[in-house]
């Protein structure tokens, strides 16, 4: 994570970042243009064929909901302030963390996309549980995520229930434990809590009316280099993700902010689609060049297969809209328990998430809520198992 002062060249402090972006959307181009090409000069090859149209058939249906998720995401950003969104939540920790888990229902946004929300709720004295939850659950409790995962699995319903019913509760629980165990200084960074009002208390943080002192609201952007950038205090800090400038401090009309929507829709839909790209190659990859002796050997037991497929949701990075059309490729290949662990565990921290977390939220606290995330999806998948859940 890199800092910079304001008097630091913009160009020197993204120089590095436009090539390391441009080099892995480069690989993700050649990709697909591999997937459609090759099955032409391959000469009638068996597994290229097969391994263009598995590639082509989850990227032709996993785009259109990364497409909607990115423009929900834009419209929300621009158009519904942060300040509502504390509005709907109560004041007790408890109560304020299932209130806010389920937020996603009103305001889907994918994982990466909720990052600066969340730190610019935190910073307002938003109850920690609370910013935990929604952080946590927003990404997997939406209708957005419901739809693609409905769809990914021909509309049965049964792992949209587990889906959405396991990422609530488990989001509810870590929030509670996190504030539990940490209290609001030592979770977030350095004066987060006391920013535009807020002040920060024991375990608890208060919420306070009143016009904001910040000078100026946190910028979240992403040009060619496809990270983000908080503009906090005079410094700008790098993080990878999507791209999001704050709408709520756009000015103009409607057709001015409408524009400004679509631009952070086409920043978070061009950060994420390498991820896809890279996931949909593994994936097709998986069913057509690997033996299904592995995979049989895997399946024999439960824990290795939901660890392997819980460590691949967190390499591969992937949008909550579209993870679901990759967990279905590996159906018949690992148990349904495991493609479970994949779906829940991959909104929650994958790697370009644990560097965005490190944003806002203290090492100590990132590292427990990462351990305690894991543990909590690896006993739903053993509930799973035992319970003798399949499709």
């Amino acid at each position: 994570m890199t800092t910079r002062g304001k008097g630091n060249s913009p160009a020197q402090s993204t120089a590095a970042g436009p090539s390391r972006c441009g080099v892995f959307t480069g690989l993700a181009l050649a990709i697909v243009c591999a997937a459609y090409l090759l099955p032409f000069f391959a000469g009638g090859n068996e597994t290229v064929g097969n391994f263009s149209l598995v590639f082509s058939s989850i990227m032709l249906e996993a785009m259109p909901f990364m497409l909607l998720g990115a423009l929900i995401g834009g419209m929300i950003e621009v158009f519904v302030s942060r300040e509502r969104i504390a509005s709907l939540l109560p004041g007790r920790d408890w109560a304020s963390a299932c209130v806010a888990a389920a937020l996603g229902a009103l305001f889907p946004v994918c994982e990466c996309a909720i990052v600066p929300v969340v730190r610019r709720l935190a910073g307002k004295g938003l109850p920690a549980a609370a910013a935990i939850a929604y952080l946590l659950a927003g990404p997997i409790v939406n209708p957005v995520v419901g739809l693609s995962t409905a769809m990914a699995y021909n509309f049965d319903w049964r792992p949209v229930a587990i889906r959405l019913g396991f990422g609530y509760a488990i989001a509810v629980g870590v929030a509670l434990i996190l504030n539990w165990r940490f209290s609001h200084g030592s979770l977030f960074v350095g004066g987060i809590a006391r920013k535009e009002g807020g002040h920060a208390h024991d375990g608890h943080s208060r919420r306070h009316g009143g016009r904001s002192n910040q000078c100026g609201p946190e910028r979240f952007h992403n040009g060619k280099s496809g990270h983000d950038h908080v503009h906090d205090g005079g410094h700008t800090q790098e993080m990878p993700g999507c791209g999001y400038e704050n709408g709520q401090s756009q000015g103009g009309g409607f057709g001015a902010r409408a524009m400004a929507a679509g631009n952070h829709a086409l920043d978070d839909f061009m950060a994420t689609a390498p991820y896809l790209v890279a996931g949909a190659a593994i994936a097709a990859i998986a069913q057509t060049c690997l033996e299904r002796r592995l995979f049989v050997e895997m399946a024999a037991s439960s824990m290795l297969s939901s660890a392997v497929m819980m460590l691949l949701a967190v390499l591969l990075n992937l949008c909550s809209e579209a993870d679901a059309f990759i967990a279905a490729s590996f159906r018949g290949l690992v148990p349904f328990s495991a493609q479970m662990a994949f779906l829940v565990v991959g909104p929650m921290f994958d790697i370009k998430l644990l560097l965005m977390y490190r944003n806002f939220l203290k090492a100590r606290a990132t590292a427990f809520l990462a351990a305690l995330v894991v543990v909590a999806v690896m006993l739903m998948s053993l509930l799973l198992e035992v319970a003798g859940v399949a499709l």
